[in-house]
Formats: structure tokens, sequence, C-alpha cells
């Protein structure tokens, strides 16, 4: 039997309870949203604040969809974080399966932004509309982060609604674990929007100097 994950994991119970996860607060399994941040260049920064101008500028119209805040800034900031250059490459709804481990039905996605080196997965992006709480979409990114093709590396996954914006790492080595940053609120200022820039380029470099 297959399942569409939108349908299949719609709550943090049974994204735990279907991938046997535990979530984690300790505070050393997920340094990298908090420590060795890089600074971020005055061009980058222009081009951060020219993205929250525009994002400001067309939310004060209204609520919006979740095409639209990929175009206006969450699709911007993987570009301005230098994930869309090389030796990076992206996809756009790519599309995955997963075997549950009980073996009863396949789970079956669309991930909105893959970006990966070689085959390692560095940013799995989950964009929402406005209207919806990027909590509401963080059962389904655990289950993208699962089916990542190289378990024995940690992945990593952004879930924004536009207004928020929110970090998540997950490692299948056993026990399964996750755990999350704080929320960080573009929305609200403009710092927000700046440190997320830096915990994406910290995620890049990482990546890139694992000799992957």
């Amino acid at each position: 039997m297959t399942l569409a994950i939108t349908d299949a994991i719609t709550t943090l119970a049974e994204a735990e309870r279907r991938f046997h996860l535990t979530r984690t607060e300790d505070e050393a399994f997920f340094q990298e949203w908090q420590a060795g941040l890089p600074n971020i260049s005055a061009t980058e920064q222009a081009a951060l604040d020219q993205l929250r101008q525009r994002y400001l500028y067309q939310r004060s119209q209204g609520q919006l969809l979740e095409g639209t805040v990929m175009l206006l800034l969450a699709s911007p900031l993987l570009a301005i974080a230098g994930l869309y250059d090389p030796p990076f490459r992206v996809r756009a709804e790519e599309s995955v399966r997963l075997l549950l481990n009980d073996g009863e039905a396949v789970l079956q996605g669309r991930i909105d932004v893959l970006v990966l080196l070689d085959q390692v997965w560095v940013v799995v992006l989950e964009s929402k509309k406005t209207t919806l709480s990027v909590w509401t979409a963080l059962p389904q990114t655990l289950a993208y982060l699962m089916a990542n093709p190289q378990p024995a590396k940690p992945s990593f996954g952004v879930v924004t609604n536009g207004d928020d914006i929110l970090f998540v790492k997950l490692t299948q080595a056993e026990p399964s674990r996750y755990a999350l940053s704080r929320v960080f609120s573009p929305f609200a200022t403009g710092q927000e929007l700046s440190e997320a820039l830096r915990i994406l380029k910290r995620l890049s470099q990482l990546v890139g100097s694992s000799g992957t």
C-alpha cells in the first residue's frame, strides 16, 4: 500500500512512532545553528535587506500562498547562502519513497527544494503558506529527512512559512534522533533573517569541508 506522506504523517507523535524517532534537547547534538557561524559580507547583507523589503511589501497586502513564500523568501535565501552554486546541486519537487519499518506501507511525497552535494543531502526545505504555523510542516519534514539515501550522514531541514524559519537536524544512527533550533522571525526584524542566513552558510561549509 502506498500512502502520501502529507496524509500519513500529520503529527509529531505519528512521525516519532512510525520512524522510531526521539527528540533530543541536548545542545551538543545540534550545535550547527549556534556555534561557528560565519560572518555575512556587505554584498550578502545588501541582498538580504532587499529580499526582506520585497517580502514585507508583498506580505503587507495580506496572507501569502506557499508558492509565493518560496518565490519571495525561501529560494532567494538559499541563493544568497550559496547553495545554488557549485559544488551544490538543487532539485525542486524531488519525489521520495520511504518503506516503513513495519513493512505495511510505502510513503511517497515531494520535497519542495532539495540541495545536495554528490549523494549527500545538504538541506531539505519545506515551505508553507503564511496562514500555517511552521510546526505544521515539521512531521512531513522529518519523514523527508528519514528518506536520506545516506543514513550514516546527519540530515538538515529548513521549514518556513515566510514569517518564521525553523531548522531541524536528524540522525538515523541508533537511536534515531532529531533536534530543533529556535524559531527565527524575519517578519519581525532583519537581524532574524541575517541569523538564518548565517546558519545556512554554516551548513554549507560543514558539508563542503567533509570531503564528500
